[in-house]
């Protein structure tokens, strides 16, 4: 089987069953393919601290594996962690080709993989399948490389571009299929995000689907309230609910007003701010210290911006209905000063655009300049 688009196809698919179980690391997927063109073992990296998909591959492969090729998604690690090293595996396996998308982006083993073949005279070749090998793990390579979680702003809105009626009725903006969908996203996140106005005003639970278990997946909910508007009691803090509830806020750390949030198990993160505002800044280093690679903001109009502004906004998920809602004094999904040339604006690539049901999906990546920031 030449390296053709039907392995690559079988790769990103082996790679792509690993989305909700595999942070805080990639999703890899490898097949290896004997000389003679058949396909000998398959793998994917199913949990973090499970199995490489390469191990897997070899597993399935067991003496088939000596001459062959692999093709896999990712550059096989070397270095030894919750696992032993894949290029040592590869190599007592006697595999004689690798070919992969991607190298490591993390700069402490990059290329090391690689290296390590080489010195035992495996060939590799490295790039084929490369644009959408990043597309797959566009999350876990910017955390990588930029030390910060992927931020991810997700809103409904009409066409006239309101989240809300004057009246602040939200329930329901899009339709059953379109909030299907913005559930899903919350499968593939660490962390779901909102602002204290979108817990006031919707009084939210923030909690995940079903898993594929029948059970609810834990997460962390996090509240970002910098004057600590909210209260203990809404549903966003039920201890009941699996996973970790959070509220991040600007109050000193020994201030008496976090007291009923710990007393109710919720978790109190005090950090800088200026003006009553926490530093969302602050707010991702602070996370990616913990190996949260994702986090999915919910809203609302102010918290979006504050990511926005802050150029620390990697992908927007609009999802669109064909209505008209009107009002001065209805909510909009971004607020903040906002930006005053329309030829300055904040730009979208790569953009995709799909129906849900009656509703229309666009999806697209913030433009960055070159300094890294968005444009």
């Amino acid at each position: 089987m030449a390296e053709d688009a039907a392995v690559w196809e079988r790769v990103l698919e082996l790679a792509a069953r690993g989305r909700w179980s595999v942070s805080p690391n990639p999703m890899v997927g490898a097949v290896l393919v004997a000389p003679d063109g058949s396909v000998v073992g398959e793998g994917s990296h199913g949990r973090a601290g499970g199995p490489h998909a390469e191990a897997e591959a070899l597993v399935a492969a067991g003496e088939r594996a000596r001459g062959s090729t692999l093709y896999v998604n990712l550059e096989p690690c070397a270095h030894h962690g919750r696992t032993p090293p894949c290029a040592d595996a590869l190599v007592a396996a006697g595999v004689a080709r690798v070919v992969a998308s991607l190298r490591d982006p993390d700069p402490r083993t990059s290329g090391r993989g690689f290296a390590r073949l080489r010195e035992a005279g495996v060939e590799v070749v490295e790039g084929p399948s490369r644009e959408r090998a990043e597309e797959l793990n566009e999350v876990f390579l910017l955390s990588v490389r930029e030390r910060r979680p992927f931020v991810h702003l997700k809103w409904a809105m009409t066409a006239d571009g309101k989240t809300a009626s004057a009246t602040g009725a939200s329930r329901w903006i899009t339709g059953p299929e379109a909030r299907e969908a913005a559930l899903a996203l919350r499968e593939e996140t660490d962390v779901i995000l909102v602002g204290a106005g979108t817990v006031l005003a919707d009084d939210p639970l923030l909690t995940r689907r079903l898993g594929r278990n029948g059970s609810i997946l834990p997460h962390r909910r996090v509240v970002l309230d910098g004057r600590l508007r909210c209260a203990p009691s809404a549903r966003v803090f039920d201890p009941a609910l699996p996973g970790e509830a959070w509220v991040v806020t600007a109050r000193e750390e020994g201030d008496p007003a976090l007291a009923p949030f710990r007393e109710r198990g919720v978790r109190v993160v005090a950090l800088r701010g200026q003006g009553g505002l926490v530093d969302v800044g602050a707010l991702l280093g602070f996370l990616a210290g913990l190996e949260v690679r994702s986090v999915l903001v919910e809203g609302g109009g102010e918290t979006a911006w504050g990511f926005l502004a802050a150029g620390l906004a990697d992908r927007v998920t609009v999802f669109l209905a064909p209505s008209v809602l009107g009002g001065q004094r209805a909510a909009t999904p971004v607020g903040g000063e906002g930006i005053a040339r329309p030829d300055a604006a904040l730009r979208l690539e790569a953009v995709t655009v799909d129906r849900v049901g009656a509703d229309v999906r666009l999806s697209g990546r913030l433009a960055r300049l070159p300094g890294g920031a968005a444009a």
